[in-house]
């Protein structure tokens, strides 16, 4: 399971009509930890926001998955069923993971899920689907990293 942190960030925004709002926009992040969450998406958004901003929460966000769809201008959250069979009793049993989609709307969300669930060996149905008011994710990338030495240059610049 991945560690994905969702972070509200409260700022002021100026709207088209030139006034200004108090936001707070969720932002999903992959971080291993609450403090690596916090300065994660701190690096990210400062690009794009002017002025003070504060991080007013962060919660784990408990995903198995993230299909990411380049078309996609929104997030939704899906609730997908794993169907096992109890080999003792015969019966159906049913596990519930939480995954998210990248679309543009409902229908294209799930058929970002079922496209990225092809080749998955194990049964499995969708319980809901539900459009989240995530502004953007940021997965972890090494590339992605302000530190552009390898790891070799910096232990041979701490050696020297």
């Amino acid at each position: 399971m991945n560690n994905w942190f969702e972070c509200k960030v409260s700022y002021e925004k100026i709207l088209e009509n030139g006034m200004q709002k108090k936001v707070s926009e969720p932002y999903l992040v992959d971080a291993l930890s609450f403090t690596e969450a916090e300065a994660r998406i701190i690096e990210e958004i400062r690009p794009y926001i002017t002025g003070e901003f504060t991080i007013a929460d962060i919660k784990r966000a408990r995903l198995s998955e993230i299909f990411f769809n380049e078309n996609g201008d929104r997030f939704y959250r899906i609730k997908v069923f794993f169907i096992t069979l109890d080999e003792k009793s015969g019966a159906e049993k049913k596990t519930s993971v939480q995954m998210l989609a990248q679309a543009s709307n409902l229908k294209d969300a799930i058929a970002v899920l079922e496209e990225g669930m092809k080749g998955t060996m194990a049964d499995y149905t969708i319980g809901s689907v539900t459009e989240t008011a995530l502004m953007d994710v940021f997965p972890f990338s090494v590339s992605g990293s302000t530190n552009t030495k390898s790891d070799e240059e910096l232990l041979a610049e701490q050696r020297s």
